[in-house]
């Protein structure tokens, strides 16, 4: 049985939640609480508590043209990790995308964050694309599930 529990972040609060865990772990792409809640209407959120702190949040780009390709990201917060919670956050996040059709996951690590590479390797993940974003000088990794 988990030890999380799981919300779809809907008010300012559960907003905050999932721009922190974000924002602590991207913090060359910082959003803003707007950014966080325009992400909320096109992406399935997710921000995940154990005992009441706050451990991670997900995110899942659902499929959007005839590839059926769908984007998962699991963030867990460093003093959280290596307890399964990113698995769990993970697992979740590839239900859903393919209950929403995805034939396909990808997901996206920025290439500082060396724990993330790992843990998309070690689910099969192999690299498709690096690039950095106009203004920004971290590159992004872009990677497949085999």
């Amino acid at each position: 049985m988990s030890t999380l529990h799981f919300t779809r972040p809907v008010t300012e609060a559960e907003l905050g939640d999932w721009q922190h865990v974000h924002n602590t772990i991207i913090p060359t792409h910082v959003l803003s609480l707007a950014d966080v809640a325009d992400r909320s209407r096109r992406h399935h959120l997710e921000v995940a508590h154990r005992d009441g702190e706050l451990v991670g949040c997900s995110t899942v780009r659902p499929p959007v043209d005839d590839t059926g390709t769908a984007t998962v990201i699991a963030r867990v917060l460093p003093a959280h990790r290596g307890q399964g919670f990113g698995t769990e956050l993970y697992a979740r996040g590839l239900e859903r995308a393919r209950a929403l059709g995805a034939r396909v996951i990808e997901t996206v690590v920025l290439s500082s964050n060396g724990d993330g590479l790992r843990f998309a390797e070690r689910r099969g993940f192999v690299e498709s694309e690096r690039y950095v974003l106009p203004g920004e000088t971290v590159p992004w990794i872009d990677l497949r599930l085999r």
